[in-house]
C-alpha cells in the first residue's frame, strides 16, 4: 500500500466457531484492545462484542483509525498484532471481513 496523506480507518468484524469458548473471546477482544499501546501510528483503537440483529452473523468489530497508510503497513506484520491473531483469534475465528479507508 502506498502512503498517503490522510488518516487511515481499519474496520474489521469477525465471525466466532460455533461453540467458541467465551472465557477466549473475551481473551480475544482484550488482546486486540492493548494493541494501542504497542504499535506506533494508533491513534485510536476499539473493539468490541456486538448487539445488533443486522450483523449478518457477525459477532465483534474492530476499529483502528491510524495516522496514514504507512502506519497501517506497519501494523499488520507487527509482532504484537501477529501474537494476538496467531494465538488469540486464529483458533476461534469462523470468518473476518475487513476493510481499510482514507479519510
Amino acid at each position: 500500500m502506498a502512503s498517503g496523506s490522510g488518516e487511515v480507518f481499519h474496520i474489521v468484524l469477525f465471525k466466532w466457531k460455533e461453540g467458541a469458548d467465551p472465557a477466549a473471546i473475551d481473551h480475544a477482544i482484550r488482546g486486540l484492545q492493548e494493541l494501542k499501546g504497542q504499535i506506533p501510528g494508533i491513534l485510536e483503537l476499539s473493539c468490541g462484542k456486538n448487539f445488533s440483529d443486522r450483523s449478518h452473523g457477525y459477532h465483534c468489530g474492530l476499529l483502528v483509525r491510524f495516522t496514514d497508510r504507512a502506519a497501517l503497513d506497519v501494523y499488520g506484520p507487527h509482532p504484537a498484532h501477529q501474537e494476538v491473531v496467531q494465538t488469540r483469534i486464529t483458533p476461534i475465528r469462523e470468518d473476518v471481513i475487513a476493510l481499510d479507508y482514507e479519510a
